[in-house]
């Protein structure tokens, strides 16, 4: 059984910072692309950042040069800073992890969500 578990979320002043993560962990055979998806209050989920196996990674167009992704390959963790924050970054983020189970199987999995609220 797989699961993804995000941490880190929380309340902070607009221009501040805050660093999520995400592991995954059970039976995993690897890891093709790892990521962060956001749903803001009466908004459609939305792609915020993702990191492959590789190293490449893909960014919203609202949230580059603030945010960064970084993986811990052997530890199936992603991690996402994000810095200057700003009240249209409140959401509820999603850690989203594209895998590798035994017998060659691919499968997508979700976390449950971390809320992310900036106010002052």
């Amino acid at each position: 059984q797989v699961q993804v578990m995000e941490t880190g979320g929380g309340l902070v002043q607009p221009g501040g910072s805050l660093r999520l993560s995400c592991r995954a962990s059970g039976d995993i055979f690897g890891v093709k692309s790892m990521g962060w998806y956001r749903q803001g209050p009466g908004k459609q989920r939305e792609l915020v950042a993702t990191i492959t196996s590789t190293g490449s990674t893909n960014f919203a167009d609202s949230v580059k040069g603030r945010f960064s992704i970084a993986r811990a390959g052997a530890k199936n963790t992603v991690y996402l800073e994000m810095n200057n924050l700003k009240p249209e970054d409140t959401a509820v983020y999603y850690c989203n992890a594209d895998l590798i189970l035994d017998f060659g199987l691919r499968h997508d999995y979700w976390g449950r969500g971390t809320q992310v609220t900036v106010s002052s």
